[in-house]
């Protein structure tokens, strides 16, 4: 695998997308664009909210992608349109620093991530000024990665235009580092798999050290994504940061009752490597140790010996200080169990049993469950979708991406695509006028698509 994003020519891309969005970049700043970025969404196969715990997760880059369309300018600012036109135009200057809005998340938020990651990587005192036009078909807030591929592909964009080469695993550790600016605290899988995919495989994702193996799923099967047409866009609430408390609470409490030193531990792979203790341990310990019912905060502070200050500072993020009661056994319960079920996937995968098919059906099930029951994050749409899927004919389906809303993943029988479609079409979309009016974006067969790449204009 080449190390840095590969550098290919627009003319090998040969599409209407592409030829609108370079007609549009033409009509908006009456010159032709210099080059192009495009980086894709992804759909997490199995491994769901355990990235930023320090877990291994499965996912695959998908066809649709965030395509930027680039130029240099003398104007000292940076200048941002959207084929989209919901999304609107914006002109930021050079010359400022560069300010995200964490209670007001808009769209070029995402993209300014991005050039924020890559000016503090190099020190760029003095950015170049930018006219960008961007096309995005990841559906937005789906659990798609939409916003991720775009912070990706801003990255690309502002390392290009600056005329400096980073490996895609530094492009992908800056960009999961620079999306926390708009207040979002995830694990880095979206950027990862943004540069590292490769067409036609999915990936395991190690962290620390960042790496990626390849995973070639089974030979008679395909991945379907539906949307249940609920939005939900992590940084505009707090559910996503509040599982991530949790599991760093959790953390603390383990570490704590195994007499650790917990001072630096914040993930819950900390303290299963410093135990040197399997995943199944880990699950014996969170039994042993943490009780199901909601600690409160004052029942935190005293058995880790810490103020309720210290909570608010050292452990709360800044949108869950107003969280009274925790979920730490239900969260950690979660983690570990979905944590080995992503290496239970990797090895049916890597093993190909004659059963693989129903063995991994039954894996992303589970996951499902563990989701909608220990985690929380499902929503009674997916829910729905997931018990249609699985009537429907998939052999597993489950919630993929953050939750709340957003998509399923569900793993079919070559065979049975087309009725597959059509049964999840008639009951879950036709029923619904919006829904039915949603379908055709909604509704799609997707193959592992490849990474983020420039492309240079002739």
């Amino acid at each position: 695998m080449a190390t840095n994003p590969p550098k290919l020519n627009v003319s090998d891309i040969d599409d209407e997308r592409l030829q609108n969005l370079k007609n549009t970049f033409e009509r908006q700043y009456g010159r032709s664009a210099l080059f192009y970025a495009c980086a894709p969404g992804r759909v997490n196969l199995i491994g769901e909210h355990i990235d930023y715990c320090g877990f291994s997760v499965l996912p695959m880059a998908i066809e649709q992608n965030i395509f930027a369309a680039v130029s240099l300018s003398n104007s000292g600012s940076i200048q941002l349109a959207n084929i989209n036109p919901l999304y609107k135009n914006i002109t930021v200057s050079c010359s400022e620093e560069i300010v995200i809005d964490r209670d007001n998340p808009k769209w070029y938020y995402y993209f300014l991530c991005g050039v924020k990651g890559i000016q503090e990587k190099f020190g760029i005192a003095h950015l170049p000024g930018m006219v960008c036009v961007i096309d995005g078909n990841v559906p937005p807030s789906s659990g798609l990665s939409s916003s991720s591929a775009l912070v990706c592909c801003a990255g690309l964009v502002t390392m290009e235009a600056n005329q400096k080469s980073l490996s895609k695993v530094a492009l992908a550790e800056i960009c999961a580092k620079c999306e926390r600016y708009i207040g979002t605290e995830g694990g880095g899988m979206d950027q990862s798999i943004s540069f590292l995919a490769e067409k036609g495989t999915a990936k395991l994702i190690d962290f620390e050290p960042l790496r990626a193996t390849d995973v070639r799923l089974p030979d008679g099967v395909v991945f379907v994504i539906s949307n249940c047409c609920v939005e939900m866009n992590k940084a505009a609430s707090s559910h996503f940061n509040i599982r991530v408390v949790e599991c760093r609470i959790a953390t603390k409490m383990l570490a704590q009752a195994k007499g650790l030193n917990q001072k630096g531990f914040l993930k819950l792979a900390q303290v299963q490597k410093e135990m040197n203790a399997s995943l199944e341990d880990m699950l014996a310990l969170v039994e042993e140790v943490l009780h199901p019912e909601p600690y409160s905060r004052e029942e935190i502070c005293k058995v880790l010996g810490i103020t309720s200050q210290q909570l608010s500072t050292e452990l709360l993020s800044a949108n869950t200080q107003h969280v009274t009661h925790f979920k730490l056994y239900q969260r950690a319960k979660h983690v570990y169990s979905e944590a080995a079920r992503v290496l239970r996937f990797k090895n049916v995968c890597d093993c190909a049993p004659t059963k693989s098919i129903q063995l991994l059906g039954d894996l992303m099930n589970q996951s499902h469950m563990s989701c909608r029951d220990l985690y929380e994050c499902s929503c009674p749409e997916l829910d729905q979708l997931v018990d249609i899927c699985l009537k429907s004919g998939a052999a597993g389906s489950r919630l993929t991406g953050a939750g709340w809303g957003g998509c399923a993943v569900s793993m079919v029988p070559s065979d049975k695509v087309e009725s597959f479609l059509q049964a999840v079409r008639e009951a879950y979309y036709l029923p619904d006028p919006r829904r039915a009016a949603m379908e055709k974006q909604s509704l799609f067969v997707s193959k592992p698509g490849g990474g983020a790449a420039i492309y240079v204009a002739e």
